[in-house]
């Protein structure tokens, strides 16, 4: 028994890649097995572009990165580089008349994000940021029980997202360092695939936010003056009237990418844990259910995800790549059902400079709609 994609990328699209390290390897995976050649990679320096191109199977490594989003051959440039350096390559790309994958953060503050959604419209090519996590097929069944009525009226949403990876002193990375990474690092991290999931399979929007951070430690093995948070924790509330609080933390022992959701309205209870992806929790008053991912039991958009028979677990990878599929289908010009694009980049940084507001001035902040903002194409 084999299941096909029903929504499938245009033929042999020419993917080039920015930055050589874990996530050119997702991205260039996740591009390969959507179809396209791959084309391209520029680093920091040729002689990282150059190994990065025998690790990968890369076609050819570009001296730089202007050679590479210069170059009429590459289709889409995918940005896999530290945050700091977002905002210029995907101008530079955009502007080169290329459809553009960046990751998130993908911009370190709300304005440079608005830039890049309002190039990106003026260019009128695809831009599409990895909130992969939309993508597996039980966050939309979720999505689906919840926008159809089975949950009924929304009331609470708890969520978390934990990692143990920052958990010593001696744990490092450039993304502790706020002048490469930006000025939040838990949220801005995973926070933001949080709270982007949250939005998504409630179909709701947070307004108001009460937040504190921690950072553990101020001084890391490489980095002597460590200035963005290890955790946040906050409470929410929704444009509808649900309450919820979230936490997120880089420092919880024993959690490796823990992220979960947990959603209860008037008629029962929806939990997803990312770490379990095959199952979606349905909390009922009487006789809860674990429902199993079998596409014959899911919704049509759940079902169209699932890429591998019951029974043959999917994970991130497989989220991935659905995500690039989907990207480069919606450049063959067909419209993928919750594609994620710069504007939810752009919502994404919104919401981590109110996280950021509410934790320095100990108070309530309103989340303002990426819709007030000045000059953002709808």
């Amino acid at each position: 028994m084999e299941n096909d994609r029903t929504t499938t990328a245009p033929s042999r699209l020419r993917a080039g890649f920015v930055g050589a390290g874990f996530m050119a390897e997702v991205h260039s995976r996740a591009a390969r097995a959507a179809g396209a050649e791959i084309a391209g990679i520029a680093s920091s320096n040729r002689a990282s572009a150059a190994r990065a191109k025998d690790r990968l199977g890369v076609e050819q490594a570009y001296a730089s990165v202007q050679d590479l989003v210069q170059d009429d051959r590459i289709d889409v440039v995918h940005v896999c580089t530290p945050n700091a350096t977002h905002v210029a390559l995907a101008e530079a790309a955009l502007k080169a008349g290329k459809h553009v994958v960046c990751e998130k953060p993908l911009a370190t503050t709300a304005q440079d994000a608005t830039h890049l959604v309002e190039l990106a419209a003026a260019a009128g090519t695809v831009a599409t940021v990895p909130f992969v996590y939309r993508f597996h097929p039980m966050v939309r069944e979720a999505r689906d029980r919840i926008a159809s009525g089975q949950t009924g009226r929304i009331s609470t949403i708890q969520g978390s997202y934990l990692q143990d990876w920052l958990l010593s002193r001696d744990d490092d990375n450039w993304r502790v360092d706020a002048g490469l990474g930006g000025p939040s690092r838990a949220f801005a991290d995973i926070g933001s695939h949080l709270c982007d999931l949250i939005e998504f399979v409630t179909n709701d929007r947070i307004t108001r936010v009460g937040a504190v951070s921690r950072t553990l430690f101020s001084g890391r093995a490489n980095h002597s003056d460590v200035q963005t948070e290890d955790l946040v924790a906050a409470v929410f509330a929704t444009d509808t009237g649900a309450v919820g609080n979230l936490l997120v933390s880089q420092v919880a022992p024993g959690r490796k990418n823990r992220l979960m959701i947990e959603i209860s309205g008037s008629e029962n209870t929806v939990q997803f844990d990312q770490e379990a992806p095959e199952t979606l929790w349905l909390g009922k008053r009487a006789g809860s259910e674990l429902l199993v991912r079998d596409r014959d039991a899911l919704s049509a958009d759940a079902a169209r995800l699932s890429v591998l028979p019951a029974g043959h677990p999917q994970g991130y990878q497989d989220a991935f790549n659905a995500f690039v599929a989907d990207t480069y289908t919606a450049i063959g010009g067909q419209a993928p059902e919750g594609l994620p694009t710069f504007r939810d980049g752009l919502r994404a940084a919104v919401l981590t400079e109110s996280i950021i507001e509410s934790s320095n001035s100990g108070q309530w902040v309103d989340v303002p709609a990426v819709k007030q903002l000045q000059g953002v194409h709808q």
